[in-house]
C-alpha cells in the first residue's frame, strides 16, 4: 500500500484501482476513482466530476506540468470537491504550488520523504499570488 498526504495528514491509500479515463469513459456504471494522464483532456469529465471521489492526475515527469492546469480547472470551472490527487513523478519541491492549484493529496515518487513532504506543505502560510482558494496577501491587507 502507498502512503499518501491528503488533507494535511500522512495516510495510507485505500482507494483501490483507478480508472483510466478510457476505462471510465467506457464503464456504463462509472467508477468513482480516475487516474488522467497530463496528455489528456480533463474537459471529458466535465459532467461526471461531481459523482467521483478521487480524481488522480498524473505528472509523468518533474518537468510536466500540465496537470496544474487540469487541477486548476476542476476547482475553479468545474467545482470539484473531492480528493484531487497528485500522482507520478511528484518531488517535495512542488507540493506548495500544486496545494494553491487545487491538489489536496500527493503520492510523492519513490525516494522522497513523505514527512519532508508534509512539513514543506505546512510552511507556506501567506502568498502574494492568488490561488484557487484564497485572495492574494496585499488584498487581504486591503481590507
Amino acid at each position: 500500500m502507498n502512503q499518501l498526504i491528503i488533507d494535511l495528514e500522512i495516510t495510507t491509500d485505500v482507494t483501490g484501482p483507478l480508472a483510466t479515463l478510457a476505462e471510465f469513459l467506457a464503464a456504463d456504471q462509472k467508477p468513482s476513482a480516475v487516474l488522467i494522464d497530463s496528455d489528456e483532456d480533463i474537459e471529458s469529465i466535465k459532467e461526471f466530476a461531481a459523482t467521483l471521489s478521487v480524481i488522480a492526475l498524473n505528472f509523468p515527469s518533474f518537468l510536466d506540468g500540465r496537470a496544474y492546469s487540469s487541477a486548476n480547472l476542476l476547482r475553479r470551472e468545474y467545482g470539484y470537491k473531492g480528493e484531487l490527487r497528485a500522482v507520478g513523478d511528484i518531488r517535495i519541491d512542488q507540493l506548495e504550488q500544486m496545494a494553491r492549484c487545487g491538489f489536496n493529496a500527493f503520492q510523492l515518487a519513490d525516494g522522497q520523504n513523505i514527512e519532508q513532504g508534509l512539513e514543506r506543505l505546512q510552511g507556506f502560510s501567506f502568498s502574494y499570488q492568488p490561488a484557487f482558494n484564497r485572495e492574494p496577501l496585499f488584498r487581504a491587507r486591503a481590507s
